[in-house]
């Protein structure tokens, strides 16, 4: 080993990687690049954040704090005032109307890219989690999840049908064609959100069936003029144009699978992704920086979420399209690796492969066929071994990226948690109604009537509610709008909750459903603990908070619920079940490590101190 002083730190993400996949792997021979890194120890665990969310755990990376450090804590959050759910990771701010709508990042805190351009260090920043709007920083930086599609949301496709009684899924927009089975049909894609109007800008397609059986031409105003689309394949990008008013537009890029030519087109459109050469908001730093990427690799997925699970979950595409799409995204993000460590001379490189998260989440249900998402499906052999070839490919990165690598390199390579199974959820709000902690409006009952988005909770009457997949919130006076919880009562409060709640069973199973529940004072600490939940839960594998209450809603029936989602994966459980994975090439203190150890690590190996903030202790 080299004496020579860390001239360059590349660190690849490979988002959850689950330590119980990787060892047997490992052993098997089916990681080699991985296992050139850890020798005879095989990969270390490294301790995620709570809850064990990507935007969460990948922002105390960042930052070297726990999130009550930087402010993200979900996926989502809510204003206190008007009870509204919104994004946990930016929000849109207009101070006047004279003046463009701002995003505003809901992260906080010095990140390790600061400390270095402070110190005049370049990085490399590809698509780490919570960095939309884009960081100022000495180098270059493209945002990864929180970047929104042009219609502003996660995830919102297009489904194009004659079916009569079609009807929008989630995150979905339908649009009725009406099909001869001969003649061009003219129609949409549906854009950003018309400030004036409610409904959204469109932009004008044409659907042609070509001569050559099972292909449909897309004809537009964008590029290209005419766009082939071949039946059970995905499209390339055709770029548009959406007109905001005479001397104003906003460009996107889309990508189409035709489901079906004939006897009526059925026809899927991705999300509509900012342009990376002209996008709606930047989305690099500097603001050129996803144009010249783009000019170098070609067009690329700019939202945050770029693997089509919804999609999947909505049954529009097929798991050998979902997967196919998938491929892209690994083949896109590859590219612009290589690109940037081409150029790679001295500081930090990061980049993260979200992919595996991604196929984790829907397909976790081909390792366990007794898994309730299976029920009434027919299973598909080929699709078991999806997991496992994610994790390959992961593999193949690290080989790509150890041609870079000197002696003078730290290379690292983690997975910011681990996974599980998700069989079962719970009713958390459901819970609450039970225990006369949450009401609900006069004449509503738990069910479909309560409705979502906390809709149908009498707050005159309500001491507790739940939303997003970490914990739960009191209904606090002086905070919320309609606050009943006395602040000198709130601690006591809390600990009656998380009492009440750990243990939870779920009888059905015959097994503890909720490990713990935590005051919030108890996982927290920094400036951001006051929008931290009050009470943080801990889920047994195998378990997590249902659907209903993540949205705020009040459900029906038995607590404890079968998942029955091809979303059948999952990793919002007690931290210490979810560990994710660490290797580095150099010798490193692997009892006890945490995510919170990375960002001193790489500060102190390019002879940088750590931020005043910082939790962590190098772990060389």
């Amino acid at each position: 080993m080299s004496s020579q002083p860390i001239r360059k730190v590349v660190v690849i993400g490979l988002d959850g990687l689950e330590p119980s996949i990787v060892d047997p792997m490992l052993a098997r021979g089916d990681l080699p690049n991985l296992a050139r890194l850890s020798g005879d120890a095989g990969a270390a665990r490294v301790a995620t954040t709570a809850p064990a969310q990507t935007p969460v755990a990948w922002s105390s990376f960042a930052t070297g704090v726990n999130p009550g450090g930087h402010g993200v804590f979900d996926f989502l959050r809510r204003d206190p005032k008007s009870y509204r759910i919104d994004s946990g990771l930016n929000h849109y701010e207009q101070k006047s109307a004279l003046l463009p709508p701002k995003a505003v990042n809901q992260r906080k805190g010095e990140t390790i890219w600061d400390r270095l351009s402070a110190a005049g260090v370049p990085s490399t920043v590809l698509r780490c989690p919570c960095t939309y709007p884009p960081d100022r920083l000495r180098g270059s930086l493209l945002a990864g999840m929180g970047v929104p599609d042009l219609r502003g949301g996660f995830g919102t496709s297009s489904y194009y049908t004659a079916e009569p009684d079609a009807s929008p899924r989630e995150a979905e927009n339908v649009v009725a064609l009406a099909d001869d089975g001969r003649s061009p049909i003219d129609t949409y894609l549906l854009g950003p959100r018309n400030p004036k109007a409610r409904d959204g800008l469109r932009f004008d397609i044409q659907l042609a069936r070509a001569a050559e059986p099972g292909v449909l031409t897309i004809r537009s105003a964008g590029e290209p003029r005419e766009l082939h689309v071949r039946e059970g394949e995905w499209s390339g990008w055709l770029k548009v144009k959406f007109k905001i008013g005479p001397l104003q537009a906003t460009h996107g890029i889309v990508r189409f699978l035709l489901i079906r030519r004939d006897p009526t087109i059925v026809l899927y459109a991705s999300p509509v992704n900012f342009d990376p050469a002209s996008p709606l908001f930047p989305i690099s730093s500097p603001p050129d920086f996803a144009k010249k990427l783009a000019d170098d690799v070609g067009r690329f997925h700019t939202a945050g979420f770029v693997e089509d699970h919804n999609g999947l979950i909505n049954e529009r595409i097929s798991e050998e399209q979902f997967l196919a799409q998938c491929d892209d995204a690994w083949r896109e993000r590859r590219a612009m690796m290589e690109r940037e460590l081409a150029r790679l001379d001295s500081g930090l490189f990061y980049c993260l492969f979200d992919t595996p998260d991604r196929v984790q989440h829907m397909l976790w249900r081909s390792r366990e066929p007794e898994h309730p998402a299976n029920r009434g499906r027919d299973s598909n052999p080929a699709l078991a071994a999806a997991i496992e070839d994610q994790y390959r490919r992961g593999d193949e990165v690290v080989g790509q990226v150890l041609d870079h690598v000197d002696d003078r390199t730290l290379l690292i390579v983690l997975s910011d948690h681990g996974f599980s199974s998700f069989q079962r959820q719970f009713h958390l709000n459901s819970w609450l109604h039970r225990e006369g902690l949450l009401a609900l409006k006069d004449g509503l009952s738990p069910g479909h009537g309560a409705g979502e988005f906390l809709q149908g909770i009498d707050w005159d009457r309500t001491q507790a509610y739940a939303m997003g997949l970490g914990g739960l919130f009191l209904n606090l006076q002086g905070r919320e709008g309609r606050g009943i919880v006395r602040p000198g009562d709130a601690g006591a409060l809390r600990r009656a909750i998380a009492d009440r709640l750990s243990g939870a069973r779920d009888d059905e199973r015959g097994r503890v459903a909720v490990r713990s529940a935590r005051p919030r004072d108890e996982v927290y600490s920094g400036p951001y603990v006051e929008e931290a939940p009050d009470v943080v839960v801990d889920y047994a594998p195998g378990h997590r908070v249902s659907w209903s209450s993540s949205m705020g809603g009040v459900a029906d029936g038995p607590l404890h619920e079968d998942n029955v989602k091809k979303w059948s994966g999952d990793h919002c459980i007690d931290p210490s079940a979810a560990p994710g994975v660490l290797f580095m090439n150099r010798p490193f203190r692997r009892d006890g490590a945490r995510l919170l150890d990375l960002a001193p690590t790489i500060l102190n190996a390019l002879g940088v101190e750590k931020g005043p903030q910082m939790e962590g202790s190098p772990l060389r």
